[in-house]
């Protein structure tokens, strides 16, 4: 489809259409065809203006053209640098380029009448003028217009990434905002709670008077109010609402009311018990939760083993099951262990989860007692370059589009040079036909029959003996004559070697061998 019509563009296609004109009206005054220059040049000028918005015919309609009168070979030219570029369907460009060539060599024949070409050479004349001037063109126009598309998608993909990058830096502060929030929570949460317990404690403390008591009251109203509006608050900073849950401590608690349900649970502590942070006991929880969860709903009445083992630099929590009494060899892990990796990532710890060799389901984590490891600070260069690497990636790896143009190119020039090779033996064959030896022109009589002559003589070529019938002797009336090269060497001044034999009523009735300038 042609673009917008810019005052740039209009300018640029006059000029381009003027110099089309002007190149075929100079082919068209140096080759005397016999066709109107004026009506050539003209054509070719409308057609230069129509190759934007109709590339195919004026593709076609070009080659046929540039068949006979030599003045469209300019138009071929940008119509096949137009074809090129616009013509994006896989099979269309092909389709166009084989009937413009069809009809180039359909045009040819037709301007043969005049010309005489043997129809060997004629073809391979067709051949390589339309690989040079018209597909060699197209296959530059397919480049550009590739490697024109191939500098936007680069500059729309660095474009994405800039977006990406804001987008990725914004996710990180969200990030970072939610772990703030769970910290509040279980810290902030934990003091407030002891305050409330030590207010009422002390609320019922006899040995404080009236007073005393009513402001211990307000405090532990005041620190009950603060928890509630602190759970309230965070539930809008944390990514669901729910209210924080326990830490290691209160997997204890899940257990008991797991077995409470009529689950077989078994609660294993293993190792010397260690201070956590908060976040790495919420983190402890979570999974024992997961865990459990996932094995009631998957594996309902499979023994199930939890187990809370310290390590030296880790904790680790695991949940196994055996197979449930439904079959069920394996858990399938969704939206909840996604957060558990990414929870445990943040931390610097590991989720492991699959299923059993003889049956069950196996959900482990492992979280280091420090944060020094933690990969919740991920750099975001890294995680930009990851991105990178996932968005162009591909396009490195990806064949480049002007590979494909190249190739082209080179295959173009590879048949342009077999048929050139081709035209090469050819026309030393045709040489070969149209000369006759001084020997064989000796051994031939005056009043032999035609046809023992021409019996004895080569096939010969008019292409390359029909200007020999300028030169020489004029030819006796009455006779048809057969035009020859001769062997015999011409000397420093030149000329060309000639024999003639001429015939009337079947029988040679002269010869002649003579050298000119044709």
């Amino acid at each position: 489809m042609p673009g917008p019509w810019s005052w740039r563009l209009v300018v640029r296609e006059v000029l381009g259409g003027l110099v089309v004109c002007g190149l075929g009206a100079l082919l068209q005054a140096a080759d005397n065809g016999g066709w109107p220059s004026g009506l050539v040049v003209a054509v070719a000028g409308l057609l230069f203006l129509l190759r934007r918005g109709l590339p195919g015919p004026v593709l076609v309609l070009a080659a046929a053209g540039a068949g006979g009168p030599s003045g469209f070979l300019p138009l071929l030219v940008a119509a096949g640098h137009g074809a090129g570029r616009r013509i994006t369907r896989p099979w269309h460009a092909p389709a166009v380029f084989a009937i413009g060539f069809a009809l180039n060599v359909a045009t040819g024949v037709l301007q043969n009448r005049r010309d005489h070409f043997p129809l060997p050479a004629l073809f391979g004349i067709c051949v390589v003028g339309f690989l040079l001037v018209g597909v060699l063109p197209a296959l530059f126009g397919r480049y550009r217009q590739q490697r024109t598309a191939l500098l936007d998608s680069l500059r729309e993909r660095n474009e994405q990434l800039v977006r990406e990058r804001v987008m990725i830096a914004h996710q990180a502060r969200l990030r970072e905002r939610h772990r703030i929030a769970q910290d509040m929570h279980d810290s902030l949460g934990h003091q407030l709670a002891l305050i409330a317990v030590h207010t009422g404690a002390l609320e019922v403390d006899r040995t404080l008077g009236e007073r005393q008591r009513e402001a211990v009251g307000v405090l532990r109203q005041a620190a009950t109010g603060a928890m509630r509006e602190l759970r309230e608050v965070v539930g809008l900073l944390r990514e669901d609402s729910a209210p924080a849950a326990g830490g290691v401590d209160s997997i204890d608690r899940l257990a008991e009311n797991s077995q409470a349900a009529g689950a077989l649970v078994e609660l294993r502590h293993e190792g010397t018990p260690r201070d956590l942070a908060a976040a790495t006991g919420h983190a402890a929880y979570r999974i024992a939760q997961e865990g459990l969860t996932n094995a009631h709903k998957h594996a309902p009445g499979a023994q199930i083993v939890l187990t809370v083992r310290y390590e030296r630099d880790a904790v680790m929590v695991e949940v196994v099951n055996g197979p449930g009494g439904d079959g069920t060899s394996a858990v399938s892990g969704g939206q909840g262990l996604t957060g558990l990796r990414e929870r445990a990532r943040l931390l610097g710890g590991a989720i492991q989860a699959g299923g059993q060799p003889g049956g069950g389901y196996r959900l482990s984590g492992r979280l280091p007692y420090t944060s020094d490891g933690a990969l919740a600070a991920i750099p975001e260069d890294e995680e930009l370059r990851e991105l990178a690497d996932r968005l162009i990636g591909p396009e490195k790896r990806r064949r480049s589009p002007a590979m494909g143009c190249a190739l082209g190119a080179v295959a173009v020039l590879a048949v342009v040079g077999v048929v050139a090779a081709v035209g090469v033996l050819m026309f030393i064959s045709s040489m070969r036909d149209a000369t006759v030896s001084t020997k064989l022109y000796d051994s031939i009589d005056i009043g032999q029959s035609e046809e023992s002559v021409n019996g004895r003589l080569p096939v010969g070529s008019d292409f390359l003996t029909g200007d020999f019938k300028k030169i020489g002797p004029p030819v006796p009336e009455g006779t048809h004559c057969r035009w020859f090269a001769g062997d015999a060497e011409t000397g420093p001044s030149g000329g060309q070697d000639v024999v003639r034999f001429c015939f009337t009523d079947g029988v040679l009735v002269e010869k002649q061998h003579f050298q000119g300038r044709v």
